[in-house]
């Protein structure tokens, strides 16, 4: 064990001449170490089995036992102590044969001098010290060793458990995405079977949201919102009659104002019922918001431009399209022709750049607003609203030019198709 700051250091001193006790002792207490004094190796060793010391010193002379004996049955009592061996007559190769197998520490010759006992003295507390310190060292090396290898096994276990719920957590979450993908089939099933157009179009649309969803132009949580949304966004139309629904196909002109306002509301039933399959916010905004026109002259809340929400304006050209009653070319005519007051004219580029409706001259690719860089080459001029012509056919776009076409496009929406060269 160590020795405490506060505590002197304990030396065993034995000799049978007490002339020489007594000077051991009064020379070592003058250093405050603390001294046990005995004349008899064998109370020595009584002594010894009760209590440790820092240092053993014996005579080797005396009539009880041989000094070295008694410091080799003393390193059986005590192993850590520091053994000093104190003789006049001893040969030296049993001395450094004693030393080699570390039953003693260091030898004093007698007649011994004051500063070179008290020197080697000093060393054998070092060593005691040392020693004992080391011990406490490894004690607490192999307890921590071991709360080491308990930690480690119990981490080992949790991380055991957690792949157990993680699993356990992907599982459920497959099931969950099986049954919502369940639960939007149903709904599309529903609505075959109240009225099979509206089937067909909820099955057309959800086709073309899952290609404008492949684009670039969604964040994670847009997409999700533009998938649901297009298989949920007419789930309110079976709160309205088949006649009302056959009187609006084949002449909307002729509805009254009552059964127009019930086919307005039908975003609202619907955000209410899709609630009930998706809960989440961004979902029902898009389905309310599906029919708002971007000049602000839709259903059912009137909102206009950036106010409608990106997904919504996306999935109302879409859903136009899908919903139209015309030919295709008629409907297409129609949205370009509206784009700017009913649909965004960015959610329209989007449209036909993922359904290759139009057919583009060769080496000419539309691209949207946002995807203007510098170095391409205009393959038509844009123009203002009003028609003014605001860049050339063939004009290469650099930075200033790319800069002023989105700043007009903020005050003024360009509404006409972007075509490059490529």
């Amino acid at each position: 064990m160590n020795t405490p700051a506060n505590e002197s250091p304990s030396i065993l001193v034995v000799d049978d001449e007490a002339v020489v006790l007594m000077a051991l002792r009064a020379t070592l207490e003058r250093q405050n170490y603390q001294v046990v004094a005995v004349s008899s190796p064998l109370k020595a060793l009584a002594i010894l089995a009760e209590r440790d010391f820092a240092v053993i010193i014996s005579d080797q002379r005396m009539p009880e036992m041989l000094g070295l004996d008694f410091l080799i049955e003393s390193r059986r009592l005590r192993p850590n102590a520091s053994r000093i061996l104190i003789t006049a007559v001893l040969a030296l190769p049993t001395i450094v044969d004693a030393i080699n197998k570390g039953e003693i520490f260091r030898f004093v010759a007698k007649p011994w001098l004051r500063e070179e006992l008290l020197a080697t003295v000093r060393n054998a507390i070092q060593r005691h010290d040392l020693i004992t310190h080391n011990e406490v060292l490894q004690a607490r090396t192999q307890q921590l060793n071991a709360q080491l290898i308990t930690a480690n096994s119990e981490l080992e276990q949790k991380v055991r458990d957690l792949e157990q719920e993680r699993l356990k957590l992907d599982a459920a979450n497959a099931g969950l995405s099986e049954r919502y993908e369940h639960s939007l089939e149903l709904c599309r099933r529903i609505l075959t079977a109240y009225d099979p157009i509206l089937g067909g179009q909820a099955k057309a649309l959800v086709e073309i949201a899952a290609k404008m969803a492949e684009t670039g132009h969604f964040t994670p949580v847009e997409r999700h919102a533009l998938s649901s949304a297009a298989w949920l966004c007419d789930l309110g139309l079976i709160g309205v009659s088949r006649e009302l629904l056959r009187s609006f196909r084949m002449n909307p002109a002729h509805l009254t104002e009552r059964e127009r306002a019930t086919l307005h509301n039908h975003p609202v039933y619907s955000q209410t019922l899709a609630a009930l399959v998706d809960a989440r916010t961004d979902v029902g905004e898009a389905i309310r918001a599906h029919h708002e026109n971007y000049d602000g002259t839709g259903y059912p809340d009137g909102i206009a431009g950036n106010k409608i929400p990106w997904v919504a304006r996306c999935l109302a050209v879409a859903a136009a399209f899908v919903e139209s009653a015309e030919s295709k070319q008629a409907t297409l005519d129609t949205i370009l022709r509206q784009a700017g007051t009913h649909y965004d004219p960015e959610a329209v580029r989007l449209f036909l750049k993922v359904t290759h409706l139009v057919r583009l001259p060769r080496q000419v690719r539309e691209i949207l607003l946002d995807e203007l860089e510098p170095g391409m080459v205009l393959a038509t001029g844009i123009y203002s609203p009003h028609g003014l012509l605001l860049i050339g056919e063939g004009q290469a776009l650099g930075p200033g030019t790319i800069a002023k076409i989105r700043t007009h496009n903020q005050s003024t929406p360009i509404s006409q198709r972007l075509l490059v060269y490529m």
